[in-house]
């Protein structure tokens, strides 16, 4: 049992209200194919150039829930970690994401609920002009330890 105690992430004991974490990630047009084929979300907003261009944005925007999945990662392999498990999320898209965008998720503990093994999370994404793209909050359930 050891060898699975250490591949889980934190448990609710081992964070505490204020810690946050983040991760960056440029958006290529390989993600957005990859996005849209993984959830058959084939938008012509995010795959083709003529439509997007007579958009009110121009030229082709990431899938919302491409960025949003970011969020994910931060919680999944950072904090809490693996074995953590998302129990709701909810965002507001503020701004477009597009390709070549290098986006940062970042993830702050702003509630802990220790005897339900519950976690509130506020989450933002910006762009590399510090532009705030998403914010959102949500609660996940971080790994227990054995």
């Amino acid at each position: 049992m050891k060898l699975f105690d250490e591949i889980l992430g934190y448990s609710i004991d081992q964070f505490e209200v204020g810690d946050s974490a983040t991760f960056s990630k440029t958006i290529t047009e390989t993600d957005i194919y990859m996005f849209a084929a993984t959830t058959c979300d084939f938008n012509p907003a995010h795959v083709n150039e003529v439509y997007a261009g007579g958009t009110f944005f121009k030229k082709r925007i990431a899938h919302g829930m491409l960025t949003t999945s970011l969020i994910s990662n931060v919680l999944g392999t950072i904090l809490p970690g693996p074995g953590t498990i998302f129990v709701s999320q909810n965002v507001r898209f503020l701004a477009p994401v597009y390709i070549g965008d290098t986006i940062t998720a970042d993830v702050e503990f702003v509630e802990l609920t220790k005897e339900k093994n519950r976690a509130k999370f506020a989450a933002k994404c910006i762009n590399q002009n510090g532009v705030v793209v998403l914010e959102g909050e949500g609660m996940v359930m971080p790994p227990k330890k054995k």
